[in-house]
C-alpha cells in the first residue's frame, strides 16, 4: 500500500509561509527546523511541509519550477475540505491570500473556490464531495 505522507512546497520564506498557512486556515504547526528553511503542519492524515528555495536546489541540483506570488500559478494544487468555503476564503484573504475565484457549486454538488497564497501556490477550498 501507498500512502501519502507530505505534500512539500518550495518557498522563499518558510517561516513567513508557515504562519501564513495558520493564521489563514486555522492548521496547527507540527515542526520548524531550527534553520528556517523547513517546516510543516498538520493537517489530518498528511502533512503540508514547506522548504527553502535553498534546500530544494541543494535537493534537485538541475533546478525546478518555483512557485511565485506573481504570474499564472503553477499548475498544482493544495485543497482544503472545509464546511463553510466562503468564511474559510473571508479568512484566508484576511491573512493575505488573493482570491482568484470565488465560491461556485460545482454539477457533482461541491462549493469550490479557488485562492492563491502568499508565496504564490494556487489553494482550492472545497466543501466535502457527497
Amino acid at each position: 500500500m501507498v500512502g501519502l505522507g507530505y505534500v512539500i512546497v518550495y518557498v522563499e520564506d518558510v517561516p513567513k509561509t508557515i504562519a501564513f498557512y495558520e493564521r489563514a486556515f486555522g492548521l496547527e504547526v507540527r515542526f520548524v527546523h531550527e534553520s528556517n528553511t523547513y517546516g510543516e503542519l498538520q493537517t489530518g492524515s498528511t502533512v503540508l511541509g514547506f522548504a527553502s528555495h535553498e534546500l530544494g536546489r541543494a535537493n534537485l541540483p538541475d533546478g525546478y519550477c518555483p512557485v511565485a506570488p506573481d504570474g499564472k500559478p503553477v499548475g498544482m494544487e493544495i485543497a482544503f475540505v472545509v464546511e463553510d468555503v466562503p468564511a474559510t476564503c473571508d479568512r484566508a484573504v484576511a491573512a493575505g491570500a488573493v482570491l482568484l475565484m470565488s465560491a461556485k457549486a460545482k454539477p457533482w454538488g461541491q462549493i469550490v473556490a479557488y485562492l492563491r497564497g502568499i508565496e504564490g501556490t494556487l489553494i482550492e477550498v472545497c466543501t466535502p464531495a457527497r
